[in-house]
């Protein structure tokens, strides 16, 4: 898929090496076509990498797709070049009065904080508010799942004895929703939290829908509002090897670390990780992109509401 993001984003050249077809702004100019238009906050810390990865997954549909980096005004990232944000991001304020026909809300490193206690809660509720309605359809990933259930509907999160991480089977419960379009009878989703939503909150809340769940790691992905809200408890669009670099990064530096489980090849971490989740990953966003994006997004994108 032509993809339009900003000239010289570092994932241009990143993922044209893996023959990924993007287009910069420049080129996608040229074209006479109506693109979708998709928002990512990227709470992430590596936000470079959390870019690449992200849209490797969009370039997977034949649609022309529009690019817009939003940032917090009431954070400053520590692990990403000031310019590299100044130069590809801006802030909510300058976003608020547009509407965009998609939006991903990444994870973000606050999870042992209560939500009212992160820095930025306060601005990050203000554009959960804002995508209700300025937003077509939006996913909220891993930290933002828990806390846009939190804040949209009052589900709490809970403390996990240990680290969920690794690789764990997940089960669709409603696999004829277009969201599981050519899903097999059980996909695979990376997980890395200390922190989990509970089964039966989310099914003693009206509007909510639990649509897949793992016997391993729990609740995996909810639905809202017809699907304009999609809750991803896990990171399908992780890289091969973000587990391994997360791994490496802490053993030895906490005492919670342990070997993240599924992962590696006969779980030894000397082999290489064992990819199971790429292909259900693609088909989720393209799922995604077409069902509940594409195909239900007014073509003048001012009539979102």
């Amino acid at each position: 898929m032509p993809l339009r993001i900003p000239d010289k984003l570092p994932a241009i050249d990143i993922l044209k090496k893996e023959n990924i077809f993007v287009m910069d702004s420049s080129r996608a100019h040229t074209q006479d076509i109506r693109p979708l238009h998709i928002v990512i906050l990227n709470l992430m810390p590596l936000k470079i990498t959390t870019e690449t990865d992200l849209i490797r997954l969009l370039s997977n549909t034949p649609l022309q797709m529009d690019i817009t980096f939003m940032k917090l005004k009431s954070h400053t990232p520590k692990n990403t070049p000031i310019e590299h944000m100044m130069a590809f991001y801006k802030d909510f304020d300058v976003l608020k009065d547009k509407k965009f026909d998609g939006m991903i809300i990444t994870g973000a490193p606050v999870e042992n904080y209560a939500f009212e206690e992160v820095t930025y809660w306060e601005e990050v509720t203000k554009i959960f508010a804002w995508a209700r309605n300025h937003v077509t359809s939006t996913l909220y990933i891993c930290w933002a799942a828990q806390a846009g259930l939190y804040y949209h509907y009052g589900i709490p999160k809970y403390p996990l004895p240990k680290k969920m991480f690794g690789v764990f089977k997940q089960h669709t419960l409603m696999p004829l929703l277009p969201i599981f379009r050519g899903f097999d009878d059980f996909f695979y989703m990376p997980q890395s939290r200390h922190t989990e939503i509970r089964k039966q909150d989310i099914e003693a809340t009206s509007g909510l829908q639990l649509i897949a769940e793992s016997a391993e790691s729990g609740v995996s992905i909810v639905m809202a509002r017809g699907g304009r809200e999609f809750f991803i408890t896990g990171h399908l669009e992780y890289s091969p090897d973000t587990l391994d670099k997360e791994y490496r990064r802490d053993i030895g530096k906490r005492d919670d670390v342990e070997m993240p489980v599924n992962y590696y090849a006969d779980d030894n971490p000397d082999n290489p990780p064992l990819v199971r989740w790429r292909a259900h990953a693609n088909l989720l966003f393209s799922n995604w992109i077409n069902y509940y994006v594409y195909q239900e997004t007014p073509y003048d994108i001012n009539k979102i509401e």
